[in-house]
Parts: structure tokens; C-alpha cells; sequence
């Protein structure tokens, strides 16, 4: 069994952080599903791209590949970033007469 520092250092503990994330989008796919409503999928995935993009950056980091991988990481973070927001701000905003 690898050590922590092990793990780290590979890159691994990355891998092992993306397949708990896929692991999680699809039970709340499959929650949704079968309950109804809850989260859309847009905006999850594209809140959890900006979150894989920047696991994706320190696994590029961490293993010492090329630079600009490492940009092509956090540029593609910063597109998912900016694209979550717009989609809050598109959101209707609950007025407090709906209290």
C-alpha cells in the first residue's frame, strides 16, 4: 500500500479525489432521477469542471509535467468558473414577497 507522501507525490491522491468526484455526480444524477428536482445537471457539472480542471492543475504540478498542460488546466478552471457564474446570475432571484 502507498504511503500519504507517496500518493502525493505521484499524483495519485489526485486520481483517487476525480473518481470520488464521478462517483459523486453520478449518485446525484441518479437522485435526481428518481426524486425529482434538486440540483440541475448543467449547473453541477459545470461547477465540478471548475473543481476537476483545478485537481487536474495540481496533479500536473505535483508530477513536474510541461507547463503548459498546467495552463491549459487553469485556463479551462477559469472558462468553468466564469460559466457557473453566469448561470447563478441567471437564476431568478426568490423576491421577499415569496416569504
Amino acid at each position: 500500500m502507498e504511503t500519504l507522501q507517496e500518493l502525493i507525490l505521484t499524483g495519485r491522491i489526485v486520481d483517487i479525489m476525480l473518481v470520488f468526484i464521478i462517483l459523486e455526480i453520478l449518485v446525484v444524477l441518479v437522485i435526481r432521477n428518481y426524486r425529482g428536482g434538486a440540483v440541475p445537471p448543467l449547473p453541477l457539472l459545470v461547477n465540478i469542471g471548475a473543481g476537476g480542471s483545478l485537481m487536474l492543475a495540481l496533479r500536473v504540478a505535483l508530477t513536474g509535467s510541461a507547463w503548459p498542460l498546467l495552463a491549459a488546466c487553469l485556463v479551462s478552471a477559469l472558462i468553468f468558473h466564469v460559466l457557473d457564474l453566469y448561470l447563478r446570475w441567471q437564476a431568478p432571484v426568490p423576491s421577499s414577497q415569496d416569504h
